[in-house]
This record gives C-alpha cells, structure tokens and sequence, in this order.
C-alpha cells in the first residue's frame, strides 16, 4: 500500500503560513516530520540537510552581500546616486526607467539575471535615482507621487526579468515549457523557445516604455499647472483685497434704525 502519511509535511507547510509562523521553522519542521515519517531517523534526516546546504552553499553569499549593501547606504550610497541623477540635465524619470528596462532584459537574457533585483539594486540605487528625476520634473514631491516613483522602479525591475529570462534556454522556465508541451506531443529545442520568446520581450519592452514616457508626462504636467494656480490664486487674493478696501460700509439695518 503507498504510504500517504509522508505528504503530512505538506499539510505543516500549509498550516504553518495559513498561522503566519516563521517560514524557516516552518520548513524545517515540515521536512523534519517527512523524514521521521518515512522512517528515517533524526541524525539521517540532519545529515540529509548538511548535505543540502553544503551542495548549495551558494546561499551563505546572501549574509556577505547584505552588510555590505547595508553599509554603502550608512555611508551615502543613495544621496550619491540621487546627487549623480540631478547632475544630469536631461535626466528623467521615465528615460532613467527605460534604460535600466533594456538593461535588465538584456542581462536576463544572457542567464544573468541574479545580477541586479529588488535588494541589490531597486532599493539602493534605482528608486533613489528615480526619486531624484522625479524631484527635478516637479519639485518637492508629495507621499503619492513619491510611492508612485518607487512603484514603477519596482515594476520596471518586474518587467525586465519577467521578459528577459525567458530568452535564455537554460532556464527552468524554458525547461518546463519544454516538457509541457513533449507531453502533447510537440517536440522542440529550448533554443526554439528562446528564440520565439523575443517578440514578447520585445512587445513587453514597447508597452511598459510607453507607460515610462506617460509617467514623465503626467511628473511634468503639474509643476505647470501649480504654477499657474499659485499666480491665479495670488492675483485674485490681490483683487479681494483692493475690492474689501473700496467696498462701501454696509447700511445700517432697519432694525438699528428702530432701536435708534
């Protein structure tokens, strides 16, 4: 009979974040019930996740690369990249925005797409940038536009990767599209599929540059426009002034005029 009881780790996991517990301890308390479960003992199951861990030490980069991100921000990284942004006469949001779009793409498209993200490059150097053509286009900006900014910093990042990665055959992506599609019997090379994916890059890049450029307009358009209304509302404050200076006392009410 087949032994059902070692999809219990699955119904852990479930649990466990349907509870919001800590993912770690979530994890490894669901692993560590499936080996016992499947009647490994304890030092096994240890042994199991030594093993792991050191065939993809490759994670231990993370505790190295996030101090180090960490301090270039103690030390000014994001005022030196806003004070370079605001160096640049024709720097915009939304051109800032498109090249870093192409330059996501074509780096996920060569299979390095670890190379920049959220962490290592959005936050720390991207958003501060964009921040800082956004407060050239229209001043001092307020909290929505300001997260409006930060938004399509992210976005772009989303974008680039999304698109980009699927040019590279050797990604699991292509690999599961791959076996999909064998399965109904149609047979192709990830090559193939790289390839077909580079009109939708291309597609992708086209639709949210345009969404770029509206939001360069839509950054410039107000400083014009509070322009104005701060010189309307300044004149006609001017013309309330003078018309309460050479408007007449009000007459006397009939009532007064009784009581008189």
């Amino acid at each position: 009979m087949t032994n059902y009881w070692v999809l219990l780790g699955i119904l852990i996991v479930v649990a466990g974040f349907a509870l919001r517990l800590n993912p770690m301890f979530v994890v490894t308390a669901a692993a560590i019930a499936t080996g016992l479960i499947a009647r490994m003992d304890i030092a096994e199951v240890i042994s199991t996740f030594g093993k792991a861990f050191n065939d993809n030490r490759i994670i231990a980069l993370v505790w190295i690369v996030l101090p180090v991100i960490g301090l270039l921000e103690r030390f000014g990284l994001q005022q030196r990249a806003a004070a370079m942004i605001r160096s640049f006469r024709s720097a915009t949001t939304g051109r800032l925005l498109i090249l870093y779009l192409l330059y996501r793409q074509v780096i996920s498209a060569i299979g390095l797409h670890s190379t920049a993200g959220h962490p290592q490059t959005v936050r720390p150097l991207l958003a501060p940038m964009a921040l800082a053509a956004a407060e050239k286009q229209q001043g001092e900006l307020d909290e929505p536009t300001s997260e409006k900014v930060k938004a399509y910093s992210a976005a772009t990042d989303n974008v680039g990767l999304f698109f980009g990665e699927d040019i590279f055959f050797a990604i699991a992506s292509i690999v599961l599209i791959q076996q999909t599609l064998a399965a109904y019997g149609i047979v192709l090379a990830p090559i193939e599929l790289g390839l077909w994916a580079i009109p939708t890059a291309i597609a992708a890049f086209l639709v949210h540059g345009t969404r770029l450029l509206m939001l360069d307009r839509s950054l410039s358009s107000p400083r014009r426009s509070r322009g104005e209304g701060d010189h309307a509302k300044h004149g006609g404050g001017v013309g309330d002034d003078a018309s309460a200076t050479t408007s007449p006392p009000p007459s006397p009410s009939r009532d007064g005029e009784d009581k008189a």
